[in-house]
């Protein structure tokens, strides 16, 4: 996608109902503060359904019993609540679940939960009124963030307690943050709310049971997590693209022909990565007549390595596309459709489990494997970089004076410790469960545990793929007066433009997150683009 198009697009409110909900979408939205609006067709499904619960609330105590509508929740689902009392248990209910505890859950993720909400309610079998799922675009755009804490689900009900929270700052009970990033303020929702001349929402039926039921915590850490993810794989290939060149590694192991013979799909795009960006390279021009055979593994492999990440997570990415699309509270509303308006609505109310988050913390749980391993590898690369016994002729440490100086031994290190911390990171969240609700939610699965461990896993090999870069850059310097290939030389360029070369030892921290910054941000992908279309 074009910067041009992408503008364009930020600048276009993204329909509910319409639009597909794509990571570039997501991430816009969620990030960059894109505005929301529902379709006509959203709205349409949204009333249909809502008429089904005003129709059954009309029939008063003599009602059908309909789970959480006019009963009590979980353990307590068989109790019977009067048509009176109907309001007030929907407001006990976000109340009280409303317990998570620890630090607050980062503004792009609360966006992401609003926007997952708005989403679900769409689809029409939720049963809430229409302007309920208006009220959560509203809070997108006006950019009103719930204050949500981020421990508390086991991902049985959905994500009871954070969406709890997310709702209180609906109605305009709790806290919030207005704004983005470091412009966000913190008030109360009711605050927020005068602020904006926004009247809160009163609730109705079923209105906050609809609310708090869903995998929309899960979701939102993971997509976000995922988006970041894959860009990581296209990192890792332009930076161990760079370590091979410091190495005075072969391409030959790129060659198409041994990826066709192996048809892999994330092996065959990663191999085609690396190809493009060694092409010409003076570097590899110098020895290749050298006679070296084949590389280590960590140089050799990366098509196999990094390829079978991009398939994993690009696996995790498609299962949870599908939860973007799916009604995942309970009961669920199904209207049948009628060509006749003056037709009574015949319609079931179905209890069922699509707020369990299985499918998502199985995913997220193997894209957090899969990612481990881009860090996994890298850090093997960077360990070639620094031992004078495996660096093809590179002074000990990469540094000219080593001895006197440590140069980047230390980040090796660093490197190996996040790698470790990533080994305990990429322990299943999806294999554990505990009861809970007296027994009534006797398994869980644990998805948002899955999705915080894959965010900190993205993060921790983002720095090691930092390290990487900067000890890559070092000894493409030390290499000098030779080149590496074009697009590599732009991104050489871009780190010594933050990162001068290490002749005398200083304090690593600075310039590792430096270029952190710059993989995150974008620049490094950005610097490879500008010359070669790179997947």
């Amino acid at each position: 996608m074009s910067i041009v198009t992408s503008l364009r697009d930020q600048e276009t409110p993204f329909q509910i109902g319409h639009d597909v909900l794509d990571l570039a979408a997501m991430r816009d939205i969620c990030r960059s503060g894109r505005k929301v609006v529902l379709s006509e067709a959203a709205k349409q499904r949204i009333t249909r359904s809502r008429a089904v619960v005003d129709e059954l609330v009309s029939g008063g105590d003599a009602a059908p019993s309909a789970y959480g509508i006019n009963t009590g929740f979980g353990f307590l689902a068989d109790v019977r609540i009067s048509a009176k009392q109907i309001v007030e248990l929907q407001y006990n209910l976000v109340r009280s679940h409303a317990a998570g505890v620890g630090p607050l859950l980062p503004i792009p993720v609360v966006r992401g939960m609003l926007l997952l909400r708005a989403c679900t309610l769409s689809l029409g079998h939720s049963g809430v009124r229409l302007l309920v799922a208006e009220r959560l675009c509203e809070l997108l755009n006006r950019q009103i963030h719930p204050c949500v804490p981020s421990r508390g689900s086991v991902g049985a009900s959905g994500d009871l307690a954070p969406l709890a929270h997310l709702t209180l700052g609906v109605i305009g009970e709790g806290e919030v943050q207005v704004g983005l990033g470091d412009r966000a303020q913190r008030k109360t929702a009711a605050q927020a709310h005068d602020d904006e001349g926004i009247t809160p929402i009163v609730l109705a039926a079923k209105e906050g049971l609809a609310l708090i039921n869903g995998t929309q915590c899960m979701t939102s850490i993971g997509m976000l997590a995922i988006a970041d993810a894959l860009e990581l794989c296209t990192l890792a290939d332009i930076i161990g693209a760079m370590s091979l060149e410091a190495l005075l590694g072969t391409p030959r192991a790129f060659d198409p022909r041994i990826h066709a013979a192996r048809p892999q799909p994330g092996q065959s795009l990663s191999a085609e990565n690396l190809r493009k960006l060694l092409t010409d390279s003076p570097i590899v021009a110098s020895h290749r007549n050298c006679g070296k055979v084949q590389d280590p593994y960590s140089l050799r492999c990366m098509p196999q390595v990094h390829g079978a990440s991009r398939d994993g997570i690009g696996y995790a990415h498609s299962v949870l596309l599908s939860e973007t699309r799916s009604a995942t509270d309970n009961p669920l509303i199904f209207v049948e459709p009628t060509t006749n308006e003056s037709e009574p609505l015949r319609y079931d109310i179905v209890s069922g489990g699509n707020f369990h988050g299985q499918p998502v913390a199985l995913a997220l749980d193997f894209a957090g494997i899969a990612t481990a391993e881009l860090a996994n590898i890298s850090e093997r690369r960077i360990e070639q970089l620094v031992n004078p016994h495996l660096s093809s002729g590179l002074p000990a440490f990469l540094i000219r004076e080593s001895g006197l100086n440590s140069g980047y031994m230390i980040g090796q290190v660093t490197a190996a410790a996040l790698v470790s911390e990533n080994k305990i990171l990429a322990h299943p969240a999806s294999v554990d469960s505990i009861p809970s609700s007296a027994g009534r939610e006797d398994h869980v699965s644990m998805g948002v545990h899955a999705a915080d461990k894959l965010q900190r896993i993205v993060e921790n090999v983002r720095t090691v793929l930092a390290i990487e870069l900067c000890c890559a850059t070092q000894g493409i310097s030390l290499r000098a007066p030779l080149l590496p290939a074009d697009a590599l030389s732009s991104v050489f360029r871009l780190v010594r433009s933050k990162v001068p070369e290490l002749i005398h030892d200083r304090p690593l921290h600075v310039e590792i997150e430096a270029v952190r910054t710059l993989c995150e941000n974008g620049s490094i992908l950005a610097a490879a683009r500008q010359h070669l279309p790179l997947h």
